[in-house]
């Protein structure tokens, strides 16, 4: 089969097996595959948990046909339609442990709508409700709310009841799109007396706080967050290291909470997508939560969709078509 590989030079298109699945495990035929920050990041190098390395496959969410079910798997059968998350992605196969399989929630949705999906559903889900402890009329802060998952995470905060749902971008024409996906208030996080906004506009502080900045906004933050506030730390896009005020932190007695898929148990993730659909698969099927196609690229020109998410203009998701 045709995969996008990753190789010493970055991202080549190149003919491998077709996968063998476990018992646990469904092989999809890809039709459409969602890009990540973590694909840019394996590109260039780095680690993803046990994943990256010359060789490895690319592509953390997809959308298919079911082609082959394990022994073990469990609610599908030859011929669904399903949006998946796992690794390998980028290809016209890829298998995955059967609780990361989902089911697309419309007859007439597409392959590349579907693939927009996965990951931006169970990361933002997972940080508001699992982690988050969001309750109805709190306030929440997205930082990096005009990537595709800070947009879902903006749309299911307002979905799920908060009162006052903040997100953050630092491109003018981005931040002025963030209320039609649900923002009541978009700050430009370059100004450096933005916490002491939010503060006002909060009454105090910001009840929770989904961070996929990181770096030199933790201690902003902080400054933003109520006493006994929450931030989950979701992702880096901003550093992976920088300064911490832990007197500040001690002050405010924050939850400060990381989470990552990286290092969770298949019956962890099983968990955190059965959770996912209790609570959002209605707004799914209704299309309340959806987001933007930025640009769909063939899967041959995976390295110039690489590319364009680099340059950082988009709003909404990139994908391949396979």
């Amino acid at each position: 089969m045709k995969a996008a590989i990753l190789s010493q030079s970055g991202l080549a298109i190149a003919e491998v097996p077709k996968p063998e699945i476990r018992p646990n495990e469904i092989l999809v035929r890809v039709r459409a595959a969602g890009l990540n920050r973590a694909d840019l990041l394996m590109t260039d190098g780095r680690m993803h948990g046990p994943l990256g390395g010359a060789g490895t496959i690319a592509g953390l969410e997809w959308a298919g046909e079911v082609a082959e079910t394990g022994s073990e798997s469990s609610g599908f059968k030859l011929g669904d339609r399903v949006m998946c998350s796992g690794a390998g992605g980028y290809a016209e196969y890829a298998a995955t442990d059967w609780g990361r399989v989902s089911p697309l929630p419309a007859e007439d949705m597409s392959f590349e709508q579907a693939a927009t999906l996965p990951i931006a559903l169970q990361t933002m889900h997972d940080a508001l409700v699992g982690n988050g402890r969001l309750k109805p009329g709190e306030s929440v802060l997205i930082q990096g709310a005009s990537s595709g998952v800070g947009l879902m995470g903006l749309q299911i905060a307002k979905y799920l009841g908060a009162k006052l749902v903040i997100g953050t971008s630092r491109d003018a024409a981005r931040r002025a799109r963030l209320q039609e996906f649900g923002a009541d208030m978009a700050i430009d996080p370059s100004y450096p007396d933005w916490p002491d906004a939010v503060a006002e506009a909060t009454g105090g502080g910001v009840d929770l706080i989904i961070d996929q900045v990181s770096g030199e906004v933790a201690n902003q933050n902080m400054k933003a967050a109520r006493v006994l506030g929450r931030i989950v730390n979701v992702g880096r896009l901003g550093g992976f290291s920088g300064e911490f005020d832990y007197d500040l932190h001690a002050l405010k007695r924050i939850d400060y909470i990381g989470v990552t898929f990286r290092t969770r148990s298949a019956e962890e993730v099983r968990e955190i997508v059965r959770s996912m659909r209790a609570d959002l698969w209605p707004a799914v099927q209704a299309g309340t939560l959806q987001l933007p196609l930025d640009r769909v690229f063939p899967l041959a020109e995976a390295v110039a969709a690489l590319e364009h998410m680099r340059a950082n203009a988009h709003l909404g998701k990139i994908v391949l078509s396979v």
